[in-house]
């Protein structure tokens, strides 16, 4: 028998790209589900599945699991490619967490305790700040850089029991800021939890956006390869047709051997 005091969060409508389910949701739609996850009891992790993090998790198994216990949400123009092809439409929204979490903290009016876990110490110090300017009326706790060894990983879960954050942010790339928060962080650290990679070095200004109408045309991906071709050329020019390749077996091949389409 379930105890009506108890408040739970309801589950989103999904979409599997890869086996990993993905939620089915529009903007409205994840900020009413982020504000129920924060009245819900209990925690709730967020993650955000793009082409990168898909690969990843078809090597990573830990990687895998870790997304298996949070709640996805659809991060870019790959993972909306997938979905047109494996279910016939694509994301209703693409809810990358750089436009996503600012958005969101606006969204939410009542002020809430916001924890910011990851990054260079500089950069986190610049995206404080510049949450604290968009959103006054949160309160916003830098709690440690992404570089702690164990004693200092030790000392943020303390901090987080300490003040006890309605929304903690850790960006510390994937998959290390999955399993991560996997492995360590419980109920007592915060409410709800979002693993948002690089958001950091882009509120902060330390890596530039690309222009509005790149963004509009959803090739901010070209823009961060040409900014740094270096670090990124792999996970584009060679990670990208990978995915899709992926993408098409498990269309053609995979989901036929197990019956047809997974279940919404």
């Amino acid at each position: 028998m379930t105890d009506a005091s108890v408040k739970t969060i309801q589950k989103p409508a999904r979409r599997d790209i890869l086996d990993i389910e993905v939620a089915w949701l529009d903007w409205p739609q994840a900020f009413v589900c982020i504000k129920e996850a924060l009245a819900a009891d209990g925690q709730t992790v967020f993650a955000f599945l793009n082409a990168n993090n898909a690969n990843l998790a078809t090597k990573n198994t830990a990687f895998r699991n870790a997304l298996a216990h949070s709640t996805i949400l659809p991060d870019g123009l790959g993972v909306d490619m997938a979905a047109r092809a494996l279910h016939g439409s694509p994301f209703p929204a693409n809810l990358n967490g750089t436009d996503f979490i600012p958005a969101l903290l606006t969204y939410l009016r009542e002020p809430r305790r916001v924890a910011l876990i990851g990054a260079r110490p500089e950069v986190l110090a610049k995206a404080t700040q510049a949450l604290r300017q968009r959103c006054p009326w949160h309160e916003f706790t830098a709690v440690s850089d992404g570089f702690f060894d164990g004693d200092g990983g030790q000392r943020a879960l303390a901090e987080l029991s300490d003040i006890r954050p309605d929304i903690v942010l850790v960006a510390m790339g994937s998959p290390r800021q999955e399993l991560w928060i996997e492995n360590n962080i419980r109920g007592k650290h915060g409410k709800v939890v979002f693993a948002v990679g690089a958001l950091f070095d882009f509120v902060s200004g330390a890596v530039p956006r690309a222009p509005l109408w790149i963004r509009r045309l959803r090739c901010e991906w070209v823009f961060r390869l040409v900014c740094e071709p270096r670090r990124l050329w792999r996970r584009y020019l060679v990670g990208n047709p990978i995915f899709f390749f992926r993408v098409l077996r498990y269309k053609y091949f995979r989901r036929k051997d197990a019956g047809g389409p997974a279940a919404v």
